[in-house]
């Protein structure tokens, strides 16, 4: 799951992250956005029409990004009760991070996590932007 915010749902944004992350000829469902229109064009695209009552395609279906979104929300109404736009993506990361390793045991995520830190985000830099 890689997972970006975006200043707005619009073609403008969400394409250029589809097209460097996804491969073409790729299956993608959606739900009925007229933002993805034209992903016809470079991948396989299944439409769910939730308006429609509709909530299985085919065999296609967004229950996995809706649970996966739905866990989102109890993390930031849960846990951090607030979040600001400055510091969203770290959040949307760290929750990315957990449904990806979401099959390891505690003990190894806590490795593997340790095994992969690189650098320091300094207090300061992180609420002000700035390193003095």
């Amino acid at each position: 799951l890689l997972l970006n915010h975006v200043p707005s749902p619009s073609k403008e944004y969400i394409f250029p992250i589809i097209q460097n992350n996804v491969e073409f000829a790729t299956r993608i469902v959606t739900d009925s956005n007229p933002v993805y229109t034209d992903l016809d064009n470079s991948f396989y695209h299944s439409v769910v029409h939730h308006s429609k009552d509709e909530y299985v395609f085919d065999k296609w279906h967004t229950n996995t990004i809706e649970g996966y979104f739905s866990q989102l929300k109890r993390q930031i109404y849960g846990i951090h009760h607030f979040v600001t736009p400055k510091h969203l993506q770290r959040y949307c990361d760290e929750s990315a991070y957990k449904y990806n390793s979401r099959g390891m045991k505690d003990g190894e995520r806590f490795v593997f996590s340790l095994s992969h830190i690189e650098g320091k985000l300094p207090y300061k830099v992180l609420v002000h932007g700035k390193s003095s």
